[in-house]
């Protein structure tokens, strides 16, 4: 669940730490459907025989694949606005593929508030760095600073 926070909880919610998601299980189905909306069959990918001839020994999921969970996860870990009735991503300052995630493997998220600044009335830009951590590895898939925008009533 999302944390709501009023206007007047803003300044104590630099900084925050929301509780890790749930674990996500990548599956070879996912790589494979990912692997066809962005026409990116590399065979690292999508070919599980030759896949396990390289250094993984096995596909791995797309990077961006990786990247992209980060709207399942937000679910989780969003700090939200109270009166919030839009969201929108802005983008990210900063995003880091430390490594690979093997099929099967099991992901989750990881979120520190970094800021949230109201731009124009009703209108805040929050900063949220995110990791994406791989279930028995101490190196993370990624490192993200995500930004987004809340619109609010």
């Amino acid at each position: 669940m999302p944390t709501v926070i009023n206007r007047e909880e803003i300044a104590k919610f630099i900084g925050f730490e929301a509780e890790p998601t749930d674990w996500h299980q990548i599956t070879q189905t996912q790589i494979n459907q990912f692997a066809d909306c962005t026409f990116d069959h590399q065979f690292i990918h999508v070919d599980e025989e030759k896949a396990q001839a390289t250094p993984f020994g096995s596909t791995i999921a797309h990077g961006f694949l990786s990247l992209s969970m980060l709207s399942h996860f937000a679910e989780s870990f969003s700090v939200i606005i109270d009166g919030f009735y839009m969201g929108l991503n802005a983008g990210f300052d900063k995003v880091r593929f430390l490594q690979p995630v093997t099929v099967n493997s099991r992901v989750r998220a990881h979120a520190k508030t970094l800021s949230i600044e109201e731009k124009k009335p009703g209108q805040f830009r929050l900063s949220t760095q995110v990791t994406i951590e791989i279930e028995g590895c101490d190196t993370p898939a990624l490192v993200a600073e995500w930004i987004s925008v809340q619109m609010v009533k």
